[in-house]
Formats: structure tokens, C-alpha cells, sequence
């Protein structure tokens, strides 16, 4: 592996190309991927732009990207691969909602190890390598320290749409329902990168994301880790590309917190 310095150098330089495409002109041709799942000519500008920077640079690494209608490699049997998200929060961006970013990650061995989240609209720039901590505009940040559940928030990720969203909806609402008996305030903001980087950086105390597509989860994962929160499945195994859900909370409520929803999901 190439000194993750670097790497992260190149990262932040790609993400932020994206970021600018993102703030810059309209939103273009929105084409739907299915039942209320868009995609517009602007995310794949920013996939484009962001995958060239990454490629004139480390020409090894693979790529992967939400909006990639090639074979994508298979991140758990992978070396190294860039994980794109090149619009995280599409929807908020169609109806000028400045609740979206780029989110980009280097995953290696099925683990993130280099991630970015830049929400330009906000004004933000998330970074974090493995084991170096979590930073917030080059200064570092952590986790909130809510003691109790009734003293956090705690957002939630979008409640699912196309196949099958009538079944995994009945455990979101059920989960929904749980926290709103219990947190002080239950938030909905439409981008998995926020929900974990705010969490990372105690805007929030926890986020739960009844999902874990990589594009959306690998930064935000490791911004979080790095800032100090427990990151699992909602199982309370250890969160990795094979994970079904993603649950981050600051440590002192973790527990908590994962029993809620094992208790809402029976």
C-alpha cells in the first residue's frame, strides 16, 4: 500500500474537484434508476471528473462508483479500490436542499482506510486515514458525550424505496418508533455521509442506517471510527463491507442504543 499521506492528499484534491462541479451550473437531465431513485447528468460529471484525478494518480487502484454501469470489483476480494459516491443526498440535491456531498473512500481488504466527505454546500471538508483520527476543516474533531439516550439525537437513515421497501420499511418504522419513545430528538437528513460524519463530529450522538451500500457507508465509517464512535451492524458485530446495517454511535450509548433496536426488531 502506497503511504496513505499521499493518498489522502489525492483524495481530498479528487473529492474536491467533484465538490465544485457540484456547486456550479444546474442540476441537468434527472434520470430515474427505478421507483423514486434518480440520477442526474451532474452526478455523473462529478464520477468522471473525480475518476480521472484518481487514475492520473494511482493508476492501480480500482474504482468503484454508485453511478458505474460497468462490473464493479467486488470490494471483499479486493486489494485496494476507491468507493465513490459522487452525490450523497441526490434527492435533497434535486429540490435544492444543501443536505448532499461527495463522498469518496479507499478501501482495502474490505476495510476503509482513507476517506473524504466534502458537503461544499455547508461548507465542510471531512477527512480521516486509519488510525490518524478524524479532522473537520484541518481541525480535529469527536464524538458527542450524551450519557443517556433521552439526552441524544440520533438521525435515521431514508426509509427504503423500489423492491421489496414495503417489508424493510415495517423495521425502519419500528425503529423509528422505538427512538421516538426514547431520544431527546430523532432526525432524518438524507445523506448517509452527513448522518456519519455529524455523528463523528457531535453534531448528532448516533445515526442508524438500515442499509450498507459502500459508496454511501466506507468514508462516513471511517470518519466516524476515527472520531471515536463505535461503528457496527446492528447485530453489534464489527461494521465491514459485509454488514447489512450501520449503526454509529458515540461509546457511552452505543450499548444502549444497540438494544433499542434489537428490542424494535424482534
Amino acid at each position: 500500500m502506497n503511504d496513505l499521506s499521499a493518498l489522502l492528499a489525492i483524495a481530498r484534491d479528487a473529492a474536491a474537484a467533484g465538490a465544485a462541479l457540484l456547486t456550479t451550473g444546474e442540476v441537468g437531465a434527472v434520470h430515474s434508476k427505478g421507483d423514486r431513485d434518480f440520477v442526474t447528468q451532474r452526478d455523473l460529471e462529478i464520477q468522471e471528473t473525480i475518476k480521472r484525478r484518481l487514475r492520473s494518480h494511482a493508476p492501480q487502484i480500482a474504482f468503484r462508483s454508485e453511478e458505474t454501469t460497468t462490473q464493479s470489483p467486488d470490494l471483499a476480494h479486493c486489494e485496494s479500490t476507491w468507493v465513490l459516491d459522487p452525490i450523497d443526498g441526490t434527492s435533497n440535491f434535486i429540490h435544492n436542499i444543501p443536505l448532499c456531498a461527495v463522498s469518496l473512500a479507499l478501501v482495502h481488504r474490505d476495510r476503509p482506510i482513507v476517506g473524504v466527505i466534502r458537503a461544499p454546500f455547508l461548507g465542510l471538508e471531512y477527512y480521516a486515514i486509519e488510525g490518524r483520527g478524524a479532522y473537520l476543516n484541518d481541525r480535529p474533531i469527536a464524538t458527542g458525550r450524551a450519557r443517556h439516550l433521552r439526552d441524544a439525537i440520533v438521525s435515521i437513515g431514508d426509509y427504503a424505496v423500489g423492491p421489496g421497501a414495503e417489508a424493510k420499511n415495517r423495521t425502519r418504522f419500528a425503529v423509528t418508533e422505538a427512538l421516538a419513545a426514547e431520544v431527546e430528538r430523532v432526525r432524518m437528513f438524507g445523506s448517509a455521509a452527513l448522518d456519519l460524519a455529524w455523528t463523528a463530529e457531535g453534531r448528532t450522538d448516533g445515526c442508524v442506517i438500515m442499509s450498507n451500500k459502500q459508496w454511501d457507508m466506507a468514508a462516513g465509517v471511517l470518519i466516524a471510527r476515527e472520531s471515536g464512535a463505535v461503528v457496527t451492524d446492528s447485530d453489534g458485530s464489527i461494521h465491514n463491507v459485509r454488514s447489512r446495517h450501520t449503526v454509529a454511535a458515540n461509546p457511552i450509548i452505543s450499548r444502549e442504543l444497540l438494544q433499542l433496536i434489537s428490542t424494535a426488531q424482534q
